[in-house]
């Protein structure tokens, strides 16, 4: 099993570039950044974890910025987006931005998506939240013709552009994976026509892991990777989940200072490497 990283990078905790050296240097395989563009100081959506709203939020940095930074320092870190708030963002930007990232990383970046779920902050991009998930269907098939093809051409109900010339191109073959993040029958439903990769929170059960790899392979899609996405250290459940099939499990890494996150992952290592092979 590999193991990863899953984290918020602010311009109050330790640099993406520190991070990510440590990161290689400790043995970890793969490094998964937050995204959230801005945070609405009126707020009426709960925080899906229940409480206030932690401090991360409001001050993470750009994830395909950060995941640059992180590139230029490392040589065998996985960099994704975990995940990329596609509904919010302009899909055509984003097709260069993640086609850049590839190609100045030689292939070693992954996009992980979701739906999100800050309503006021997709409606402050123009996003309408009921809409949300068919919308990230149409740019996730976008994405695709952006990426591969000389002339990419694209008619949607949300997404719509006539034929456009879009370079660089990625490196990856036949283009960076995509992670579709979620554990909904929308989120799986996703997952099964666009995806590349599941990538399931830290609560997911093995047992729910196995029943969708079945679900999966049923409608043709077998061996689909999964990563475990901000797990925290349930050394019963990793065993678990990797009898469930599961390929990477990436810890949830609390945003703190350099000499604290350091520390943390000391002890992370030390739980990667043994149930690492």
């Amino acid at each position: 099993m590999k193991f990863g990283i899953a984290t918020f990078v602010t311009d109050e905790g330790i640099r993406p570039t520190t991070l990510a050296t440590a990161l290689e240097e400790r043995g970890f395989d793969s490094l998964f950044l937050a995204e959230h563009s801005h945070i609405p100081v009126s707020r009426e959506t709960p925080y899906p974890a229940g409480g206030d709203l932690p401090r991360k939020y409001y001050r993470t940095l750009d994830p395909f910025v950060a995941l640059s930074a992180a590139a230029a320092v490392t040589d065998r870190l996985l960099l994704a987006t975990g995940v990329a708030l596609l509904v919010q963002r302009d899909v055509i930007h984003t097709a260069n931005e993640a086609a850049s990232l590839d190609l100045l990383s030689d292939g070693r970046f992954a996009l992980g998506v979701g739906v999100g779920w800050n309503r006021e902050e997709m409606r402050n991009h123009g996003t309408d939240p009921r809409t949300r998930g068919s919308l990230l269907n149409e740019q996730l098939q976008a994405l695709k013709l952006l990426w591969t093809e000389e002339q990419a051409e694209f008619h949607g109900r949300h997404v719509s552009f006539d034929p456009v010339f879009a370079w660089p191109k990625p490196v990856s073959e036949p283009h960076p994976p995509i992670y579709v993040g979620g554990e909904s029958p929308a989120a799986l439903a996703r997952l099964a026509a666009y995806g590349d990769a599941w990538l399931p929170r830290g609560g997911t059960e093995p047992e729910e892991i196995r029943r969708v790899l079945a679900a999966l392979a049923e409608q043709g899609r077998p061996d689909v990777p999964v990563t475990i996405f901000a797990a925290d250290r349930d050394e019963s459940r990793i065993e678990a989940w990797a009898d469930a099939g599961v390929e990477r499990v990436t810890f949830d890494l609390p945003t703190l200072p350099e000499s604290e996150t350091l520390k943390v992952l000391d002890e992370l290592a030390e739980s990667a490497r043994r149930h690492a092979g």
